[in-house]
């Protein structure tokens, strides 16, 4: 049987939309006309997610598979596995359980795949948006193994963990960033729009303002003028980043120079070297090769840096260099990483070693990120405190002057 999305209206002229299994396109209209719905467009899921136009498939894009909702879905599919039901019967259980309209087309179809005779894995390969190599890489290895429940298991792990440390770090700074954006937007008022009201009596008296008012005013006189000009360079800037950042090469030195920023640089060595010990990790317990493993943990550094050193150590280890040393030459490794890695060649247990390698990694990035906002906060707070005061300052001294020349 194929699945089939389908957009008709009920009774009521409502649009509805949906999936049906059915073994031809034929079978599938008679079903939905059997329901008494007005058929406005019947197609094959598979075919139309690999063969579309340019809208649709931005369209596509958009409403793909979250990163929670693929966590859920593995989660679910190897404790369904793991409690004995077969595949067919699993991913038909997922298709009735979800209620993403987008989860239960892409389960569709990749139900409808298995029964044409494809496995799992080649039928993810069908949704390479959702299903990434590494993902496929695993199922793909856990069907060889004999023993997909367990795989999916420790795959439903992996991207838990994940999901959580990429969640741990963007939620640790938007109380900052909100804080900055509030700051910003008070100052900007204040200096444009209610210390020239305020400091043009001033003016009118003629007489010599302190130098601090009169740094304020001619500040203040500037961002008036230029408050516009500054918006619109912000807007050019979020139009022309992305431009400049798809070039490989001004990425690759963007990407190299936040690596040498004292702060920042270590949380994204941090991230990024516990991504790739965690996919090493579930990788090389799950029987895959370390060629393959390495190739498909370069997918999960983000870091081009990062990315190419773990490209040379894989054409290293190919040439027959261990694994610690070949990473260890690029020097962008923390060493603790190489150390795990070392001992778990030596003792042959390289896959515990890479798990406490990402372990602690994770737990690294987590309190150094806890730390850093934990400073950030008061320091900002305390930023926007010291600007308002010398504002308050700069008008409140002419007044104390005007007030001690009228004794």
């Amino acid at each position: 049987m194929a699945a089939f999305r389908y957009e008709a209206l009920n009774a009521s002229g409502k649009t509805q939309r949906g999936v049906l299994e059915a073994d031809t396109a034929r079978q599938a209209r008679i079903e939905l006309r059997e329901s008494g719905l007005t058929i406005l467009d019947v197609s094959p899921i598979a075919q139309r997610n690999l063969q579309t136009n340019f809208l649709q498939q931005w369209h596509w894009r958009r409403g793909q598979i979250s990163t929670s909702q693929l966590s859920l879905i593995t989660r679910q599919l190897a404790t369904l596995l793991a409690a004995g039901l077969t595949l067919e019967q699993s991913l038909g259980a997922l298709i009735e359980q979800s209620e993403d309209q987008n989860v239960r087309q892409v389960l569709a179809g990749v139900r409808a795949e298995v029964l044409a005779g494809h496995t799992l894995a080649q039928a993810m390969g069908c949704y390479e948006t959702v299903f990434s190599e590494l993902y496929r890489s695993l199922v793909k290895a856990g069907e060889s193994s004999g023993d997909l429940g367990k795989v999916m298991l420790r795959l439903a792990d992996y991207t838990e963990s994940r999901q959580a440390l990429q969640q741990k770090v963007g939620l640790a700074f938007v109380y900052p960033a909100i804080v900055t954006l509030v700051a910003l937007l008070v100052v900007g008022g204040l200096l444009i729009y209610v210390v020239p009201q305020v400091v043009g009596v001033f003016e009118q008296t003629r007489q010599t303002l302190p130098l601090l008012t009169r740094i304020l005013i001619g500040f203040s006189d500037f961002l008036r003028q230029t408050w516009m000009w500054g918006i619109l360079l912000v807007i050019a800037g979020m139009i022309t980043a992305p431009v400049l950042l798809h070039q490989s090469d001004v990425r690759y030195r963007v990407h190299l120079m936040l690596l040498t920023l004292p702060v920042v640089g270590r949380l994204i060595r941090g991230v990024n070297t516990a991504r790739i010990a965690s996919t090493l990790a579930i990788l090389s317990g799950s029987g895959v090769p370390l060629l393959t493993g390495l190739q498909a943990a370069t997918g999960v550094a983000r870091n081009l840096p990062i990315r190419q050193a773990l490209q040379n150590a894989s054409a290293k280890v190919r040439e027959g260099v261990p694994l610690n040393r070949a990473l260890a030459a690029s020097g962008l490794f923390p060493p603790i990483l190489i150390h795990l890695i070392a001992s778990g060649e030596a003792s042959g247990q390289l896959d515990k070693m890479l798990e406490r390698a990402a372990a602690q990694q994770e737990q690294e990035v987590a309190s150094y990120t806890s730390v850093l906002t934990a400073l950030l906060e008061p320091v900002l707070i305390l930023f926007m405190g010291v600007v308002v005061l010398l504002i308050v300052l700069a008008i409140l001294m002419p007044i104390i002057e005007m007030n001690q020349m009228v004794r």
